[in-house]
């Protein structure tokens, strides 16, 4: 049995629990570590302390926290996990809680971040199936009759009523009356990273149809995918749909990121590491837009500028870093070092007119482009060229930098290069800086492959 290459938490729907992982777990395989997450009052689970989504998102995160390997992860979530999921995924991304490496959601018929839409007559009925207690077996049965686009497997109609009634009506009512209701937009933002949303047809309120309109302002990159016939229990209904949309984002992140160690992971996870710093190493760890569009710079202008990276900051073979987007992205938000000589242009203009004056010139073999690069370095501009030699080298000194700032502050780079630093700054632990600063030698919290921790020495030396 191979190591998984990444963990899958799953987030179930209303009424349903961690057995409803279970199909979707033998449908990925080995190649995926699916780890159930119980919500409150799920499975016979005890209740939250209130009926916040807040509590809700309380309650996953400790699961996640306690379960994640820091290497890469992603969230799966079916209905009001959904809602769950997006206050995972910002607070990962602002750092407030000890956890790293998620990288991409894949949303099932998702509860928004907006007040849930829902007919007053249907959460009404939904409403008083537990005005005596536990829902009956009739109500649940209806439950899950009413949410499938076509009957179950007598295998799974069973077990999934079961769970149904064995969800706690504390938890059943706070959700209808509360949770779903309850307003989270300002707190989540934009969620900027992979996500493929699937939603049936044959689902009223959280189907293929509403899906863009609630769910696009909060990410960005959202695939929608509609599933002909089925209704809201996707996970029980279309698990291998289910699977193949999670490989598929998982196939899309490799290539477009680099991805962090795992105990590099954990060091950014740890307390050691302040919440500035690892909310910062956790968008930068975010793959990269398949589809990016250029926000400064012309289509033509950033595939040459991707070229010259290429050539500037070769990276391993396998997911790579968009440098060449990163500075475009930069660019846009007014980045760079806040210097330039009287005068000069600003650094968006100077880009556009520096690869513009590279453009037609550019060679397209690799040993010709590394000799244009060596000229315009050396001073001697383009021949042919209107930039003069020594301006078009200072203009190129600033892409190199940027290029190569790009490269260095992405976690991995930082791996790669044996730099943690960055968890020397935090106040609530017992010493944040260094104990062990002789060569090939590291502090136990440090990862192994930057040398020997004490301890490991001392049991080599009296083996």
């Amino acid at each position: 049995m191979t190591a998984a290459e990444c963990t899958v938490f799953f987030l179930p729907g209303l009424g349903l629990d961690a057995a409803a992982a279970q199909p979707l777990a033998h449908e990925l395989g080995d190649r995926f570590r699916v780890v159930p997450v119980t919500l409150p009052g799920q499975g016979g689970s005890a209740d939250a302390p209130d009926g916040s989504v807040s509590a809700q998102i309380d309650t996953a995160l400790a699961v996640i926290a306690d379960e994640a390997d820091g290497g890469p992860w992603l969230l799966c979530a079916h209905s009001m996990g959904g809602k769950i999921a997006a206050g995972i995924a910002s607070r990962v991304r602002d750092g407030d809680i000890p956890v790293f490496g998620l990288l991409g959601v894949v949303l099932l018929a998702p509860s928004p971040p907006t007040p849930e839409p829902m007919p007053d007559e249907k959460r009404s009925q939904m409403l008083a199936w537990v005005e005596d207690g536990r829902i009956a077996e009739a109500d649940a049965q209806t439950f899950v009759d009413d949410n499938v686009g076509a009957p179950l497997s007598a295998e799974l109609q069973q077990p999934t009523v079961a769970s149904v009634q064995a969800m706690s009506p504390v938890a059943w009512r706070r959700w209808l009356e509360q949770g779903s209701l309850e307003d989270t937009t300002s707190s989540v933002g934009v969620l900027d990273l992979p996500c493929t949303v699937l939603a049936g047809d044959q689902d009223d309120a959280l189907g293929a149809a509403v899906q863009p309109d609630l769910l696009s302002g909060v990410y960005p990159r959202a695939r929608f995918v509609s599933l002909a016939g089925a209704g809201h229990l996707l996970p029980l209904e279309r698990p291998a749909e289910v699977a193949h949309a999670i490989t598929e984002l998982w196939d899309e992140i490799l290539v477009h990121s680099a991805l962090v160690p795992a105990e590099w992971g954990r060091v950014i996870a740890s307390p050691r590491t302040t919440t500035r710093v690892r909310s910062a190493l956790a968008r930068r760890a975010l793959p990269d837009a398949a589809a990016y569009r250029s926000r400064v710079l012309e289509p033509e202008q950033l595939d040459l500028l991707r070229q010259i990276a290429a050539r500037l900051v070769p990276q391993p073979v396998g997911g790579a870093i968009d440098l060449a987007a990163r500075v475009d992205t930069d660019l846009a938000a007014g980045g760079g070092d806040g210097w330039r000589p009287m005068g000069a242009l600003t650094d968006d203009e100077a880009y556009r007119v520096g690869l513009d004056e590279l453009l037609p010139a550019w060679p397209t073999s690799p040993d010709g482009q590394d000799a244009m690069i060596r000229d315009v370095i050396d001073g001697k501009g383009v021949p042919g060229g209107t930039v003069a030699g020594d301006e078009l080298r200072r203009w190129f000194e600033d892409l190199r930098v940027d290029l190569v700032r790009e490269w260095l502050i992405h976690p991995a780079s930082l791996a790669r290069v044996g730099y943690d630093g960055f968890a020397t700054g935090a106040e609530d632990v017992d010493f944040a800086g260094y104990q062990q600063l002789a060569a090939d030698t590291r502090d136990e919290w440090e990862p192994s492959d930057l040398g020997v921790a004490p301890l490991d020495q001392t049991q080599k030396d009296t083996a």
